[in-house]
């Protein structure tokens, strides 16, 4: 039996190396990981370009370049290999090149489970006999059947022994859409840990798919909006253009975060906080502020602001103010839009000497 490797300490490298890409921003040289979602987010489709650019040298998405093209070993577990063949074409018209000049390897098995000893063996023949570049096994649970942590570590070793990438795709629990993506994955959390490079897609409050990515041992890019189009009688995700994309605003929900957007829209005299319209401030001497629409209004009715006194339960906030996004706080009508802005409102005291809060109405 050999021993294990060492090094003498002051031979360590004292940085660390350059990172190193497979897919420029989205996956990183000889990585293992998950593409993650729930399902129908189109997660085989990305993981089918992913292989596409890899065997062809193209930008994956159209966007993403390909440091180290090579040949691509593929098993869809689940999709009839006629929809696999369907699916390639429309992503190979997406990027401008044939179908048949792919190095693309396709898996025909009907089954292959990662926690059988012989299925493990066969696999790790295959890959090195082939030699891909990147092993892309679509989904993650039809590998398995006892044991998800089993199908893990081989691949972990399989890459490791070969010097390969290996994709896997992986269901995500339903609605799972507030908590962490990586969290969210079916099975073991350890399964997130696993990875070097994770992409996930969600949709979110619009139907919009948006791609997400993490990386172990480099920064993460920001999040891109993608689409399924159309090309003749095939499908390809494709990035959302910047100018096509709609302005999303998310509403606070806790109360403290409905108090912080509140003070923060208070803070920004400029525009109003629903609808983005500018909005003109200008201090009547009775009040502090009092809010007007800049847009041309459609009636020659002034804007009215109203305010109500907030619920015994909201008893948090802030002594002198009423907040901007409860539902029975100051609201602007003008210009077809909503904007609740926060109103300081006197608060005179009662007979008792006890202070409440009063409904004012400001023209």
């Amino acid at each position: 039996m050999s021993q294990l490797p060492v090094q003498p300490a002051y031979c360590l490298a004292d940085r660390p190396e350059q990172q190193r890409w497979l897919v420029e921003g989205l996956w990183s040289e000889e990585a293992v990981g998950i593409i993650g979602g729930e399902p129908k987010c189109c997660k085989s489709f990305l993981a089918l370009d992913l292989a596409v650019a890899v065997a062809a040298g193209t930008p994956c998405l159209r966007r993403f370049a390909v440091q180290r093209p090579g040949r691509v070993l593929l098993y869809p577990a689940e999709d009839a290999l006629h929809v696999v063949r369907r699916r390639l074409d429309g992503i190979c018209a997406a990027a401008g090149i044939s179908l048949a000049e792919l190095d693309v390897q396709v898996i025909t098995a009907p089954s292959l489970r990662l926690d059988l000893e012989v299925d493990r063996a066969r696999l790790d023949e295959t890959v090195a006999r082939l030699k891909p570049r990147l092993l892309v096994l679509d989904p993650f649970v039809r590998l398995h059947r006892i044991d998800e942590n089993v199908s893990g570590a081989f691949l972990r070793e399989l890459q490791r022994r070969h010097a390969i990438a290996v994709a896997v795709v992986h269901h995500a629990r339903k609605g799972a859409g507030a908590i962490r993506a990586g969290q969210a994955l079916r099975g073991s959390s350890e399964f997130h840990a696993w990875g070097d490079s994770n992409l996930y897609l969600r949709r979110d409050g619009d139907d919009q798919i948006v791609l997400t990515v993490e990386h172990r041992a480099a920064a993460a890019i920001s999040a891109i909006a993608l689409e399924l189009t159309q090309r003749d009688n095939a499908l390809a995700l494709e990035p959302v253009q910047p100018d096509r994309q709609p302005e999303r605003n998310v509403e606070p929900t806790s109360l403290d975060q409905r108090i912080t957007a509140a003070l923060a829209d208070s803070e920004q005299p400029g525009r109003s906080p629903s609808c983005g319209h500018p909005v003109a401030f200008a201090p009547p001497p009775s009040t502090s502020v009092s809010p007007q629409c800049a847009l041309p209004a459609s009636s020659s009715k002034p804007p009215t602001v109203t305010a109500s006194p907030l619920a015994d339960d909201r008893s948090r906030l802030p002594r002198t103010y009423n907040t901007a996004v409860i539902p029975d706080t100051p609201t602007l009508k003008h210009c077809g839009c909503v904007a609740r802005l926060p109103l300081p409102l006197p608060m005179p005291p009662t007979a008792g000497g006890k202070r409440k809060r009063e409904a004012h109405r400001i023209s």
